[in-house]
């Protein structure tokens, strides 16, 4: 696959463009944020729950790293989850380090917390033509691969 050059800026163009999309997706995380607190767990408890039940078992090294938080940190976030029966802990084969993994419970309470948000944004949705959604569907193709360039 040939890399694809990024475009010179034209006249901050492109700059605005990025401006105008970091500041939407802002905006969105921040209103459909609000559905989580339904969930009853706090939003860096989450955050963290939503990396192991989305990306799998990890270390809290990993876990810290993933997050952008020093590990004191997620140990206290992580604490916070194991109280609550959403995570568990399992000794790797040297003994010397666990990997953390979200429970069911915990996986239930992600999946329905992310099925909230998607209905909010579907009803949202919902005002505009099939044309326009089209338009959106075709975009959210053109976000992915900026994504991938990040």
């Amino acid at each position: 696959m040939m890399a694809v050059k990024p475009k010179p800026l034209a006249g901050g163009e492109t700059f605005e463009t990025a401006d105008r999309l970091h500041s939407a997706a802002i905006h969105l995380l921040r209103r459909l944020r609000v559905r989580d607190r339904e969930s009853g767990v706090g939003p860096s408890q989450l955050s963290a729950l939503s990396v192991l039940v989305f990306g799998g078992p990890r270390s809290l090294g990993e876990l810290a790293d993933a997050e952008q938080v020093r590990p004191p940190t997620m140990s206290r976030i992580v604490a916070g989850l194991e109280r609550e029966g959403l995570v568990r802990r399992h000794a790797t084969e040297d003994g010397r380090r666990v990997r953390l993994e979200a429970s069911a419970k915990g996986t239930k309470i992600l999946q329905e917390g992310r099925k909230r948000r998607v209905e909010s944004l579907a009803r949202a949705l919902s005002v505009f033509s099939s044309e326009d959604r089209e338009k959106l569907h075709e975009l959210i193709d053109h976000l992915e691969k900026v994504i991938r360039q990040l």
